[in-house]
């Protein structure tokens, strides 16, 4: 009895070694571009950009006038 049953064993991991290491089949995809034509991409162009590079560039935008403002009063020594 005990060797059947040892004999059953050998018999089922053998026979599971051959089935668990079979090729699966690939399928596969096909993606296709499509170009989209934009209107006005000046619009799209923001709305890449995110809540932070938006406030960045108005922050920037008003350092640079009060920038500007204070070289005009100190007045170019050139």
């Amino acid at each position: 009895m005990k060797r059947v049953f040892i004999a059953g064993v050998i018999l089922f991991f053998t026979g599971l070694s051959f089935t668990s290491c079979r090729d699966t089949e690939e399928k596969e995809t096909v993606v296709k571009e499509v170009e989209v034509e934009r209107e006005q991409p000046e619009e799209v162009e923001e709305e890449r950009k995110g809540i932070l590079e938006r406030a960045g560039e108005k922050v920037d935008g008003k350092v640079n006038k009060e920038i500007d403002e204070e070289i005009d009063k100190i007045g170019d020594d050139n």
